[in-house]
């Protein structure tokens, strides 16, 4: 498809998102600034100001969402550290959550979380994340945040589940489950920022774990216009079925899709037909992120979203650490010239931090070790380059 074609149907969709929503145009000004929400007043929304894409805060100022990924307790529940969570903790999520977590983000510059899950398990046959977070434990951490809905699991990591027929009664029943579940509950919380769904959705391409499964849709098909035809229908079905879900329960929050691997394989029938149903396109990337979201947002004009990602360096030393003495520090200088690279993107409406908040045995990463020491060095970098983002946004800011 061309580019003059891409505008051209941008806009098209645009109109008949808006008309569909009961939006006029001019409820946000212009055709670029409109949302999937039929009602985000007073909520986290998206606006246009001087040719950049802002996230906007439920009072309406300009917000740069800085957040940091993977946040799990149990981290501090192995046989050799299970006494910091009892004695300092007394065994409650709650006060884990209000005297530390909350506490160091906030210390370290984050203005946000993005996605709590953590990686627990990692096998060639099961390759699991913790749970989400609750309602309650959100407004325990009293800050913005995104949620993960579980709508389906092609994940790219992912080794056990077969495919969804997105065209069944039961994946439509199973996702207004998981909206009953999970949106009626948040509807109305302000600090929620909006919802994601896919982490690294294989649309086209496959990792060693689930090669058995093969993609979702087969690559060779889109050689032929028939195929491309299909891979758009396929599309349009899961993002439709996915949206109207949310939406008969949430009013209000934004739509953050999936977060797509930016180092696979992503057609853009894909993309095109997430427009209508999705605020921003939202990206896993570990290598470029820079450079990839940029080419994203030319491509398509909407914001972007560098949801997970990080680099990292060799630890200095093996001290305290799990039984063959691996892991990885979080890389605070590579992370502050990502975040400096992306500040100049004017569809980049935040950066993600792959942390974690607490170092496990199986991602082996964390701004915390098992035994809350924190990586110092790396903190301070991660904090200077939080800091100086939040420095940027006020100064950018457009009455």
């Amino acid at each position: 498809m061309c580019n003059k074609h891409r505008i051209a149907r941008r806009t098209f969709l645009t109109t008949s998102v808006a008309a569909a929503a009961g939006l006029s145009l001019g409820d946000f000004g212009q055709a670029a600034v409109k949302t999937t929400q039929p009602a985000p007043k007073g909520f986290f929304t998206l606006d246009k100001r001087q040719e950049r894409w802002w996230l906007m805060t439920p009072d309406g100022k300009p917000f740069f969402s800085v957040a940091l990924n993977h946040i799990d307790s149990a981290s501090l529940r192995y046989a050799e550290n299970l006494k910091i969570w009892r004695e300092k903790y007394g065994n409650s999520q709650r006060r884990w959550i209000e005297e530390a977590v909350a506490p160091h983000l906030k210390s370290w510059g984050f203005n946000s979380v993005g996605w709590v899950q953590e990686v627990v398990t990692r096998r060639e046959t099961n390759h699991r994340h913790s749970r989400n977070f609750t309602l309650e434990e959100y407004q325990w951490l009293g800050m913005p945040y995104c949620h993960m809905l579980p709508f389906a699991d092609f994940h790219q990591w992912e080794a056990e589940v077969r495919h969804p027929d997105f065209f069944s009664p039961g994946f439509q029943d199973w996702c207004d489950y998981v909206a009953r579940a999970h949106c009626a509950r948040m509807a109305d919380d302000p600090n929620l920022i909006g919802y994601f769904y896919i982490d690294c959705p294989t649309w086209v391409h496959t990792r060693s774990m689930n090669h058995w499964k093969g993609p979702l849709f087969d690559p060779a098909k889109l050689e032929t216009e028939a195929g491309r035809k299909e891979l758009v229908a396929l599309a349009t079905q899961y993002y439709k079925v996915t949206h109207d879900a949310i939406r008969r329960y949430d009013k209000h929050h934004l739509i953050l899709g999936d977060r797509y691997e930016a180092n696979a394989p992503l057609p853009m029938e894909v993309v095109e037909a997430a427009r209508p149903y999705v605020d921003v396109l939202s990206f896993q990337d570990f290598r470029e992120p820079v450079e990839h979201l940029a080419d994203w947002h030319e491509k398509t004009g909407m914001p972007v979203l560098w949801a997970d990602g990080s680099h990292g360096v060799p630890a200095a030393d093996h001290s305290g650490l799990y039984h063959d003495g691996r892991y990885s520090r979080n890389d605070g200088r590579w992370y502050a010239e990502v975040l400096a690279g992306l500040r100049k993107n004017p569809g980049c409406v935040g950066a993600h931090l792959c942390g974690a908040y607490l170092r496990n045995r199986v991602r082996r990463r964390g701004l915390l070790d098992h035994e809350e020491r924190p990586d110092d060095q790396n903190i301070a970098l991660i904090r200077a380059a939080n800091l100086e983002t939040q420095a940027w946004v006020e100064a950018s800011s457009v009455p």
